[in-house]
């Protein structure tokens, strides 16, 4: 029975780090890039909520202004910084040193990412906070000899929910059907009207507002500081691995794997989940390196 109930807890593990990793994987999926910022938005994302609980708001109005913040976020950030860096891309295939311009989003990202954190830092000191969720952190439910915790459920529940309906708006949105043609060839794309930086700053928008949510949902779970991002970023890269670049099933299936080979390693031995995690990771980078459910651009 503690195999069993290691299993359900690494289950609904998984769905906290693809409800991390969605955004990271529409991003790489539509521009091919790595946002290294992604897990300190995440914590952004977590304290913006936290601000707002703290100022009297309900938790569920916090997260209602949290998503379009961050959407609005997405797109101002794809326009301002990431498009001119994705145009060095073009530039450096034209000078002939195309991966001098590949790096040029990667940087940004990072200098987001080292800025963000110290800027936290600052506004908020290296003290570890928590969201107060009223008792939803704590609660349970109990099925016979298993316990499932009701946070982590419905963290499961939103991100199998969140990962469809991104999959739906891709597949069966005249925007959604753009944003593909435009991951595809964007030279085509526009030759046929669309245009590119719109559709890139609408990806990231959605992106966005898929980790804000999923900021929240961390900030409700766990102890979070300024530096947490890095651990946050580290768990959702491997889950978007694990799955397959720009997958966004792929997505689910390698966060419920990595919760899975976290918590099953626990139970072996308490101090080697997280590395467990980690072994497993290595193994499909070195027998699968395309993932479990490889696609280059979410369909």
């Amino acid at each position: 029975m503690d195999w069993l109930n290691a299993g359900v807890q690494g289950v609904l593990l998984g769905g906290q780090y693809a409800l991390l990793a969605c955004g990271l994987s529409l991003i790489f999926g539509v521009m091919r890039i790595v946002n290294l910022a992604h897990g300190v938005l995440a914590v952004l994302a977590a304290y913006l909520s936290l601000v707002l609980v703290e100022q009297g708001l309900p938790l569920w109005l916090a997260i209602v202004v949290v998503v379009p913040v961050f959407a609005t976020l997405g797109y101002a950030m794809q326009r301002g910084l990431f498009n001119p860096a994705l145009a060095q891309v073009g530039g450096g295939a034209r000078s002939g040193s195309r991966s001098a311009g590949e790096l040029a989003p990667l940087l940004v990202s990072f200098g987001v990412a080292v800025a963000l954190t110290n800027l936290l830092q600052v506004v908020f000191s290296a003290d570890t906070r928590k969201i107060p969720t009223a008792g939803l952190a704590s609660a349970g439910l109990s099925l016979g000899d298993l316990s499932v915790g009701v946070l982590p459920l419905i963290t499961l529940v939103v991100a199998v929910t969140v990962i469809a309906a991104v999959q739906l708006f891709l597949a069966h949105t005249a925007t959604g059907r753009a944003m593909r043609a435009v991951a595809d060839d964007a030279g085509a794309a526009a030759m046929m009207g669309v245009d590119p930086k719109h559709m890139y700053a609408v990806a990231t928008a959605l992106a966005f507002a898929t980790l804000g949510l999923a900021g929240v949902f961390v900030g409700m779970s766990t102890q979070f500081s300024p530096g947490y991002g890095d651990l946050v970023l580290l768990f959702a890269f491997e889950a978007v691995i694990i799955g397959g670049l720009g997958s966004l099933w792929g997505t689910l299936a390698g966060g419920v794997v990595l919760g899975l080979a976290q918590t099953i390693g626990a139970q072996i031995d308490p101090q080697s989940g997280v590395l467990a995690g980690h072994l497993v990771f290595l193994a499909v980078l070195v027998v699968r390196p395309g993932g479990l459910m490889p696609r280059s651009v979410p369909a």
